[in-house]
């Protein structure tokens, strides 16, 4: 089947008449879309983080990883419980598992997050998060930010070049695992200018680093999904991700929707998309991106955006999903006790599932082929 594509031109002006329609009337219909969201995945199964055993391993005890889709480590020692770290695999435009959303590493879970990376062959390590903020320990640095080597478990992890852009750390880390001959590059991308539960204040800097990303992807061949983490792993992480996927969607001519996008994400990692100043900043971000590429046309040139963005109160910022507006740090109180099956891969006998917006990229693509159409990975 032949799925119609578009023009960019064409994309842009039906992405802003649709921007406009949701901005009218004070924000109603970014409010509306956001809310109908709140319910999405909340009674999926996170045993494996709730387990006393696991506990500690968790940066916030409430925030926790979806059982259906978690990324499982190898266990160590015959213990069972030694295969868990608090993270989920999300689709990404190619398949259900083009990157890992995780939380950022304690100092008692980075051996376990490095051998996540070397076990599922990461090549790419996305930070959207500063390592503190106001004095908040939001990320534990687990890589040496000068050149030089660090040891955690069975990894060792070598900084071999760090470069800083405009808004951003592009640092060449090598991996070996100890006893080994055989080492990997590894691309740590960090963007500390994303505050907690807020959003940048210069959205084509948000939208140059997620360009950036995406065009590295797009030139190397798909060994293994791209690791993104904030502090929780939630919020930013999820609203990176999204726009990356529609920036993927639009490349190749088709219509982006950013409600179907994070619906899809939040049935694998919790509250994906946290608050509803990142789900309008999404697409603030989208529309420069469409309008410029990553230093085309300021946000200010859309004034039904950048009014969007205004006239959220502050308030706004903490998830709705909680009353304790802790933001990303705060995860869900109430417990469910019936717990629905974990989603799978819907039908493809019917053109509406199909074309089903959150779920079209990875449908009309093989999953090898997302980043790198010409590789035919097994």
């Amino acid at each position: 089947m032949r799925v119609q594509t578009f023009s960019r031109v064409h994309i842009l002006q039906e992405f802003q008449l649709r921007c406009q329609a949701l901005a009218a009337n004070d924000n109603r219909g970014f409010k509306q879309e956001f809310e109908e969201l709140n319910e999405v995945g909340k009674d999926l199964a996170t045993r494996a983080g709730e387990s006393e055993v696991n506990r500690e391993k968790n940066r916030y005890p409430y925030i926790l990883p979806y059982d259906h889709c978690r990324v499982r480590l190898s266990i160590q020692n015959s213990n069972p419980h030694t295969d868990y770290i608090n993270a989920n695999f999300v689709p990404g435009g190619g398949s259900e598992r083009d990157f890992i959303c995780t939380q950022a590493p304690l100092h008692n879970t980075m051996a376990d997050f490095w051998r996540m990376v070397w076990e599922q062959n990461v090549r790419i390590i996305v930070m959207v998060t500063a390592l503190k903020q106001k004095g908040m320990v939001m990320c534990d640095k687990y890589w040496p930010l000068e050149q030089g080597t660090v040891h955690h478990g069975l990894i060792q992890v070598t900084t071999v070049t760090r470069k800083q852009g405009p808004d951003c750390f592009i640092t060449t880390i090598n991996l070996r695992q100890r006893h080994s001959p055989t080492d990997r590059v590894v691309t740590h991308y960090h963007y500390p200018c994303w505050p907690d539960r807020g959003i940048p204040k210069d959205s084509s800097s948000a939208c140059a680093f997620t360009e950036l990303v995406r065009q590295h992807l797009e030139a190397i061949p798909r060994l293994g999904p791209a690791v993104v983490h904030c502090s929780a792993g939630v919020g930013r992480s999820g609203a990176f991700v999204t726009l990356l996927w529609l920036m993927q969607l639009c490349a190749r001519g088709i219509l982006p929707d950013v409600r179907a996008a994070v619906e899809d994400l939040r049935l694998h990692r919790m509250w994906m998309v946290q608050n509803l100043v990142q789900y309008i900043f999404i697409h603030q971000c989208l529309l420069q991106w469409l309008s410029g590429g990553t230093g085309g046309t300021s946000a200010s040139s859309h004034p039904h955006i950048q009014g969007a963005s205004s006239n959220i109160k502050p308030h706004s910022q903490d998830q709705p999903h909680s009353s304790s507006g802790r933001g990303e740090r705060t995860g869900r109180r109430r417990r469910h006790h019936h717990r629905q099956k974990p989603p799978s891969d819907p039908p493809q006998n019917t053109i509406q599932q199909i074309l089903h917006p959150g779920n079209l990229l990875r449908r009309l693509l093989p999953s090898s082929s997302l980043f790198n159409p010409g590789s035919h990975a097994p």
